[in-house]
């Protein structure tokens, strides 16, 4: 059986450019950034506790990062109240041929 997925928003202030960029290498493995520091990922369980340990493996106490799971609710209704482009999803699901 699959794993539940969420999605997650992913925010980060890294005061290093050098640890920026590793995290921002790392954060586009994962998902898509929206904006400087902010990233929208399809995560199971397993793999934002994975990329959490990475991160931490990165940042510093001086850094900040928060990750934010999204209802499903909550991403239902992104349209209503944002952008048309804000927030794109490929809903072409699969074909059975």
């Amino acid at each position: 059986m699959a794993e539940l997925k969420n999605w997650y928003l992913i925010c980060y202030d890294i005061r290093c450019p050098k640890r920026w960029r590793k995290a921002y290498k790392l954060l586009e493995g994962y998902g898509e950034r929206l904006q400087y520091s902010i990233f929208r990922c399809w995560l199971s369980q397993r793999m934002r506790e994975k990329l959490r340990w990475e991160l931490e493996k990165i940042l510093t106490t001086e850094d900040d990062l928060i990750l934010i799971r999204l209802s499903q609710q909550c991403v239902r209704d992104l349209p209503k109240y944002n952008r048309s482009n804000t927030w794109l999803l490929d809903e072409k699901g699969f074909r059975v041929i």
